[in-house]
Order: structure tokens, then sequence, then C-alpha cells
């Protein structure tokens, strides 16, 4: 399925995502399920707008994916600012948990892969908890080197699940799921993150308030100051700088636009 010709998309800092809610991207999920279709989600946030102009794997890895979705209050915002809106945020997570309830209800199944096996444990117990529906198709902690690899997208491939959720770090979960989809010939496939984390309690999330306010990365920043400030500190910094270049040359372009309009009807008038 062509998904780029049957929805509405925005170029953004040289990133092309989908303007979509999450029934529509939840719609896309059961279909491909429903199909046996293959369909890798990515998202996108500040931290890999900026990561991915200088790795190659990282910009390959989201440019093969089916759907990228934003994940990220302020490049909602810059997408306001620049005049094409984005109609809201669908931060990973979010998305995971959607699919969980969705899974729930139709009987999916689902197979974990990432964080340590202790927390895993806890979301997988957690998950059996709040979603009895769900069919375990298997689990797998994220600590294998890459000759690992090809057995574990073996032991995914015969476990046949409908989704597949990778918690693990970027640019390594994009990677993986880059080199190993077609072969693994899940349906939806969705990187996580450090989702499985909030899901076994072993992380907080941010209130609904600091999310709202786009400072959810300040709460995680207070949570692991000493891994985190210096990532923050340069990607904040590079974003900043992007998005006002980005949006000085859009006014610019809506002036020179507004120029040349103005002067083409003054010759008209001239002529008349």
């Amino acid at each position: 399925m062509n998904l780029s010709s049957k929805y509405p998309r925005v170029r953004l800092l040289g990133v092309d995502v989908f303007a979509l809610r999450m029934d529509t991207v939840l719609d896309i999920a059961n279909e491909h399920i429903a199909n046996r279709e293959r369909l890798l989600i990515g998202v996108v946030n500040v931290a890999k707008i900026v990561n991915m102009r200088k790795n190659r794997e990282l910009r390959a890895s989201l440019e093969e994916a089916d759907l990228v979705l934003v994940d990220g209050w302020p490049i909602v915002w810059l997408s306001r600012m620049l005049g094409n809106p984005l109609p809201e945020r669908l931060a990973g997570i979010d998305i995971m948990y959607e699919l969980l309830k969705q899974a729930h209800s139709n009987r999916y199944r689902v197979y974990f892969l990432g964080a340590e096996y202790s927390v895993l444990h806890r979301a997988i117990r957690t998950v059996q908890e709040d979603y009895p529906g769900i069919q375990i198709a298997g689990f797998r902690d994220g600590y294998f080197a890459e000759n690992q690899e090809r057995d574990v997208a073996e032991s995914i491939e015969k476990s046949q699940p409908d989704i597949l959720f990778v918690g693990i770090s970027s640019p390594k979960k994009e990677n993986f799921l880059r080199k190993w989809r077609n072969f693994m010939n899940v349906p939806v496939c969705h990187g996580v993150g450090g989702s499985f984390d909030i899901l076994a309690g072993a992380t907080k999330r941010a209130p609904f308030w600091i999310q709202k306010y786009g400072l959810e990365w300040l709460f995680r920043l207070m949570q692991e100051p000493r891994r985190m400030w210096k990532r923050y500190l340069v990607t904040n910094i590079i974003f900043i700088k992007l998005s006002l270049e980005a949006i000085l040359r859009a006014r610019l372009a809506r002036l020179f636009r507004k120029s040349t309009c103005v002067t083409a009807c003054n010759r008209e008038k001239l002529s008349d």
C-alpha cells in the first residue's frame, strides 16, 4: 500500500512527515494486520531531526519507514509557524499504548524486543494484567551484539507476531528494523525507545501538563541529569538554529511571492 499517495505529508527540516491523527494511524495499522502487509512506523523528535543530518544510517532508516510521524511538540509548533500545520503530536509511547489497546480487543500476537531483562519481564507482566486479550508471541532483552541480530530476527519470524515493539535506543533500533523487517515479515513494526521502562514502572513519564508545554525533555533531564544534559543542550540549540533559519526562509519566500504578485498586478493596470 502506497501511503504517501493516500495521506497528506508535510516537509519539515528535510524530513517528510505524515499529517495524521491517532485514529487514522490505528486504522492503517489494523488494515495492514488484516491484509498481512508490512508497515514500519517511524517517529521523529528534536534529537532525531538534528542527529540524522550527520548520521546517514539513521536518515536512511527513517526514509525507509512507511509512516513517519512527529513525536515532539516543538516540531508541531514549527509546522504551524511555517504555514503547514500538523494536526497533533503522535508520541511513540502513545502509539504503543493505543496499539496495545487494539491488540487486546482483537487478540493480536505481540512480540517485545528491548530493555534489560528485569525491566522487560515487569513490562510483560504489566501487559498481561492490563491487556489480557493480547497473545504474547515472545520477548527478548535488547542487549545483543550485531553478530546475534540474525538469531534475534529468526526468533521473531518464527513466532509470527502481528505487532513488534522494539524498545532499543536510537539509532540501533532503526538500523535493526531497516536490516531485518522484511525478513521478519511482521505486519506492524514500531520502535518505542525507552517506553518499556515506563510500561514496567522503572521510569516515570512526565505529567500531561508538562507534555502539553513541550517540556518532557526537561522532566527526563531531571531524572537522568548526568546522562542527558549534553544531549539536550546540544540538540536543542541546533534545533532552535535550524528552526529560525527555516522560519526566516519561509517569510522571505512569502514576501517575494507578495512582491511578485504586486508587480504583476501593477503591470496589468498599466497595460489597461
